[in-house]
């Protein structure tokens, strides 16, 4: 782990505030601008690439990564781009089940020939358009008494290739907000369009625990019903009561599944956790996000808690009545946050 502190090396720019035990700076990395917002308290930092899909690919507790990723260098990934850290997919989340979706009772084909989103291995259009959107602005950074903080937008409207695909016009701007040693991911969704917006947006934010192996980790998953899904994982619109182990433990076992009714706090949240001998992290849904996916593959050292604002293939199982679709009236905005609360480390 010391290594791989190393490797990713950076060069100080002068743009740099700072306040009591916080800093939010712009930073280099390997020729790469990134923001680093700093939390000396706790020793935690996060790093943030607008230019990879404004994805804070990076969170460390006293030199201990809090995020998985493969590589062990920024330009590793640069080179070869895949889902680390924690990406954000939109205008879609996970799959669509054909190649068209439903808005507001219209039927919209995607254009596959635009080659700018992926597919899944049984070919359905999956995790939206923006993963590596290079196109996010910088429009502050900054720290005081309460924390560090930045904040990008990106206009949504202005790329004909992504409108092509989903013609409602609309900007999004995320903020990253590092305080006692807790990120919040807040994200803001405005619709400029002449009809309301669906909303189908979340997070796949990959997390490890370096404490204990893989299957000695300890899952708590905070929802009473499980979304029943297909055996090309597309819900079917049925569910079914959560029968997993409090806490689950992962040895001999994978998830890949999606969680609904989340059980939530008097403060709205709904608190995923996975937890090692000493290590834990925290994950709290604001009350927007109304499903998780929860990710942990058998042989792989990371698990996934995905806040979403809906189920898989959320446009049309809206559109025919299975699960409830969020939409932004016509100049109105969606705003929601997440926090990621790491702690015994």
């Amino acid at each position: 782990m010391k290594r791989r502190a190393l490797l990713w090396s950076v060069l100080l720019l002068p743009t740099m505030t700072e306040a009591a035990n916080y800093t939010a700076d712009r930073t280099t990395v390997e020729g790469m601008a990134v923001v680093r917002l700093a939390d000396t308290a706790t020793g935690t930092e996060v790093w943030i690439a607008p230019s990879m899909g404004n994805n804070a690919y990076q969170m460390k507790v006293k030199g201990t990564p809090i995020f998985w990723s493969p590589y062990k260098t920024l330009a590793e990934w640069k080179a070869k781009p895949v889902q680390l850290g924690n990406p954000l997919l939109a205008p879609w989340a996970n799959r669509i089940d054909q190649n068209a979706y439903y808005a507001n009772g219209k039927k919209y084909l995607l254009n596959a020939g635009l080659n700018n989103f992926r597919k899944d291995a049984n070919q359905f259009p999956i995790h939206g358009l923006l993963v590596f959107a290079s196109e996010w602005e910088v429009t502050n950074v900054s720290a005081d008494e309460r924390g560090a903080y930045t904040t990008s937008r990106i206009e949504f409207w202005r790329n004909p290739d992504w409108m092509a695909q989903f013609p409602f016009a609309h900007t999004m701007e995320m903020t990253h907000r590092l305080r006692d040693g807790a990120l919040e991911v807040e994200t803001m969704v405005e619709n400029l369009s002449s009809q309301p917006m669906p909303v189908s947006l979340g997070y796949h934010t990959y997390y490890q625990i370096t404490d204990v192996p893989r299957d000695a980790w300890q899952v708590e998953v905070a929802a009473k019903e499980n979304v029943v899904l297909s055996n090309v994982l597309v819900p079917t619109g049925e569910t079914r009561p959560v029968t997993l182990a409090h806490p689950l433990k992962l040895e001999g076992t994978q998830l890949d599944d999606v969680f609904t009714a989340l059980v939530r706090g008097t403060d709205g949240r709904a608190i995923f956790s996975v937890k090692g001998k000493r290590q834990k992290i925290d994950v709290e849904y604001g009350p927007l996000y109304t499903v998780s996916v929860v990710y942990a593959p058998k042989g792989r050292d990371f698990i996934c808690f995905e806040p979403m604002s809906g189920v898989t293939n959320a446009f049309n199982l809206g559109y025919v009545g299975k699960f409830p679709l969020q939409t932004i009236p016509v100049g109105g905005r969606w705003r929601e946050s997440f926090w990621i609360r790491p702690s015994g480390f």
